[in-house]
């Protein structure tokens, strides 16, 4: 039994937790109860572990808290979607722990994973239980009780492995929709997979990807024998202080907390980076001065110089637009129309990405860095986009301010609010406030047979949203772009657009518009290609 490791066996120990959950990543994907086909989590937990992998391979015989490093600041850059922040939250933890180590012991191990949960834990504003969270904070507390019993590396980690798979079995009880499906939460699978990888590398038996292993995965349903003939086929302060002095920095965070909102608060061994949004600035800065001195301080359009320790170490960084202007915006979306929608509206730059392929955090510094802005707006336009956004602000000199968009439509909708020669706290108030003003529905396909609030999915049936809730399923698309035009007119909306997506021709595209016009006569109704893939239609009622 392995009483410690190294910097090269960590190496190899992650690694193999990525080939595990690149094998497996369908897997996970069919774990998802919600049949949409956005970017699933095998998907996005595999491309944020790779990104750690493929650099670790160019590291020949890395030290320990070196290779820690490499991987935590790989993953964050590669993080996409929920689960793949948190992926990358628990290494960044690892990693804290370990700086400095030659080797880890079981003790160390242990405190490392706690480490990573804490991270985790840090970053979500609303922890949900059940979910990767439950799996990863069950699995260190057992770490850390094995620890006091054996120090030997491999005994604690064994001891981690048991209790995830205990705790990932009763995800299904604490999450009703889990439990209606009878199925474990997705992250936590993943995690228990990289777990159980790691625990093979170390005992010489590395997971590897067989040859000629594709990868690909599951996108789309075959319409092949389904009728087409209708179709063929979303007051801001900021400061940075070197830490002087051994102060709980989530004293400042409560603080923060009950002054303002939009806080986000990083913390490592030299500096605390705040950013909140608050109408007594005077306030914040006079509580953080207790931590140490101010780095650099931004309210409103001032900008100081940020210090280096913002921009952490990227070696292929790209060039950094000088700002010429105070505001700038970028946007999520996939289609050459809605792209052109944003366009117009004045954003700055699109990510392309959405429901088939979340956006990397590095896909989104990229894009935020181009912009020749102070400030840069970023309108994710997709649940599982948002965290991946947020972590964009600690790697940039620019400012970036996260405007929790949903949908596409929301995004739409926030950019006619967006005035670029208004002041900042103006424009995030403005913006949010118009995510809450529009509705959103959404036509698309089931990916997979489902059991889901209610409706016996099959695949290939044509699936309704209403906001972020299921709204019906049928095997006649008319049959729900009718029942949504009954609920839009029974809302008594105003203004109805009709985005259509790639797969469907013109004259399908407007026989949908009339459905809308002929049910919801008081409402001005407009068609525009989106382009979208997956979603056949996007439709914003205002």
């Amino acid at each position: 039994m392995r009483q410690t490791i190294n910097g090269a066996d960590l190496r190899r120990l992650i690694i193999s937790a990525a080939a595990s959950i690149e094998i497996n990543k369908q897997a996970l994907n069919d774990l998802n109860v919600f049949p949409v086909p956005d970017g699933d989590t095998g998907t996005n937990m595999s491309m944020t572990i790779n990104a750690a992998a493929a650099d670790l391979r160019k590291a020949e015989d890395p030290e320990l808290g070196k290779a820690a490093k490499i991987a935590a600041s790989a993953m964050l850059r590669g993080a996409r979607g929920n689960s793949g922040v948190i992926l990358s939250l628990l290494f960044r933890g690892i990693s804290k722990k370990l700086k400095g180590a030659e080797i880890c012991d079981g003790v160390l191990w242990a405190d490392a994973l706690q480490e990573g949960v804490d991270a985790a834990y840090k970053a979500v504003m609303k922890p949900a239980e059940g979910t990767i969270l439950t799996v990863a904070r069950l699995a260190a507390a057992k770490a850390q009780q094995a620890a006091q019993e054996n120090n030997y590396f491999e005994f604690v980690h064994e001891a981690a492995i048991a209790e995830a798979k205990v705790a990932l079995a009763e995800t299904t009880n604490m999450n009703p929709v889990l439990k209606k499906a009878g199925v474990v939460d997705a992250g936590g699978k993943g995690w228990l997979f990289a777990l159980e990888a790691m625990l093979l590398a170390l005992r010489g038996e590395d997971v590897v990807v067989p040859e000629g292993f594709s990868g690909d995965v599951k996108e789309a349903a075959d319409f092949a024998d389904f009728d087409t003939d209708e179709i063929t086929f979303t007051y801001c302060t900021e400061f940075i202080i070197s830490r002087e002095n051994d102060l709980d920095p989530e004293k400042l965070r409560d603080f923060l907390s009950s002054l303002g909102d939009s806080l986000v608060l990083v913390d490592d061994e030299e500096i605390i980076k705040v950013h909140v949004h608050t109408n007594d600035p005077g306030k914040a800065l006079h509580e953080a001065m207790d931590y140490g001195s101010f780095v650099t301080v931004k309210i409103e359009n001032m900008r100081l110089q940020h210090t280096e320790k913002v921009v952490t170490e990227k070696e292929k960084a790209p060039k950094i637009a000088e700002p010429v202007k105070p505001l700038g915006v970028v946007s999520v979306c996939a289609g050459d129309g809605l792209a052109d929608v944003f366009r117009n509206l004045g954003v700055d730059g699109i990510i392309s990405g959405g429901q088939t392929m979340n956006p990397s955090t590095q896909d989104i510094l990229e894009a935020v860095n181009k912009v020749p802005a102070e400030t840069v707006f970023v309108l994710p336009n997709n649940k599982n986009i948002i965290m991946a956004a947020q972590q964009v602000d600690a790697l940039t000199p620019k400012h970036v301010v996260v405007i929790p968009s949903k949908t596409v439509p929301q995004g739409i909708t926030a950019m006619l609010s967006f005035n670029p020669e208004g002041e900042e706290n103006e424009n995030v108030e403005a913006l949010t406030e118009a995510l809450g003003t529009v509705d959103t529905m959404q036509i698309t396909y089931a990916a997979r047979n489902s059991d889901f609030d209610g409706y016996d999915i099959h695949e290939g049936d044509y699936l309704a949203l209403y906001g972020s809730a299921l709204f019906g399923t049928s095997r006649d698309i008319k049959v729900l772009l009718k029942s949504l035009a009954e609920k839009v007119r029974d809302g008594e909306k105003e203004y109805v657009t009709i985005y259509y997506g790639a797969d469907v021709k013109e004259k399908h595209a407007q026989k949908a518009a009339d459905i809308f016009a002929e049910i919801c006569p008081d409402a001005d109704v407009n068609l525009i290609c989106g382009g979208q893939p997956v979603y056949y239609y996007l439709i914003s009622a205002e």
